[in-house]
This record gives structure tokens, sequence and C-alpha cells, in this order.
């Protein structure tokens, strides 16, 4: 897949988290999230940190772990959309699946572009799941995005990497016969696809 598609299917993956999180009341930052050990306040705050991020890699910005550690905003709807923006906007310049990316919270050696958004990719169809389920809302996904974000998702090592305190994805779980592209996504990225809020 062309650079240019894979930035259109993430946009509009991007696009649908801030549908979600621009669409809820802002009340109950302390309610619990599919995130173990997350709340809606620490979950918004990693989504918001984590667009502003890749929006620096794209554009070249060199930065350090310390620039990804998560920080509470005053009005977490504002900043995340403003993240959100930045980082849709960044992608949009990119024009080769080769461009060097810089993600120390990845890993310390550049990626290339073309894996990088799709990390970028998967990570915000997960977390459309996390934050609808969170607040109250239904993720509405094309089956477009949905099937790619499975392709990458079937990609990512279930090994001891997931068990470190603070991991992006927990351990895969068992694989439902006939499961839908976002049911298979959140199994193999160890999300509980029955999860909802107390």
């Amino acid at each position: 897949m062309h650079i240019k598609e894979l930035i259109e299917l993430d946009r509009r993956a991007v696009v649908e988290t801030v549908r979600i999180v621009t669409g809820w009341d802002g009340r109950g930052l302390d309610r619990p999230t599919p995130c173990a050990g997350w709340t809606l306040a620490d979950l918004l705050a990693h989504v918001t940190v984590q667009q502003r991020g890749f929006a620096r890699a794209a554009r070249d910005e060199r930065t350090d772990l310390a620039a990804w550690r998560p920080v509470a905003a005053d009005d977490p709807r504002t900043a995340y959309r403003e993240a959100s923006d930045d980082v849709v906007a960044a992608f949009a310049t990119l024009d080769s699946d080769e461009t060097p990316m810089h993600l120390p919270e990845v890993r310390p050696e550049p990626l290339p572009a073309g894996i990088a958004v799709s990390f970028h990719l998967v990570d915000n169809v997960v977390h459309a799941w996390d934050l609808a389920r969170s607040v109250g809302d239904e993720v509405h996904l094309d089956d477009e995005v949905l099937i790619a974000g499975l392709a990458v998702a079937r990609n990512v090592p279930d090994d001891e990497r997931r068990d470190q305190p603070g991991g992006p994805f927990a351990r895969a779980l068992p694989i439902v016969a006939g499961a839908g592209a976002l049911d298979e996504t959140l199994r193999r990225l160890g999300r509980d696809p029955q999860w909802r809020a107390a």
C-alpha cells in the first residue's frame, strides 16, 4: 500500500477518535477504561502525547523519551483535538514509505514512515474503541480502515514485551472463529471486545 493511501486510512481512524472525544461530555475522568489500570484521564493524556509525538516525528523533529511522557491537560478534549489535527497535518506532508521517523518511545533507531504510519493506524483503531467504551459510545470505522488495522495487528509480536509495565498491549486473547476485523484486532492486542465500563 502506498504511503498516501495508508495516511488516508490513518486520518479516518484519527477523525473517529476526535469525534468520540469531542462528543463526550467531559465528565468522569476517573472512570475505568479497557486499558488495565488506566482511568479515562490517563488514556486521554496518553493518546494526546502520542498524537503530538508522531506529528513531531513526521516533521523530523528529534525528541527524547521525556517528550513522550503523558501530561494531563486542563481541557483534555481541546488538547486532544489540537494534537490530532497536528498529526493529520504532519502526516499529509509525508510522500515516501522510506522517510525516516524518529520515535524513541517505539524503538531507538528510526522507522520507515510506512511502518510508523501503520503502527499509528492500528493504535488509533484500538484507541478509538478504548475511548468509545470508556465514555459509553460506539466505534464507527469503515471496513477499509478496520481491515488495514487488522493486517498490522496480525504482525505485532505477542512476546515478553507485552508483560512489561506500561506496555501498549496486553497478551493476545484467543481468536473467536468468524470474528469481525475489529474483534480480531482487539483480541490480538489483548483487549476483550466484551469489556464495558461498570
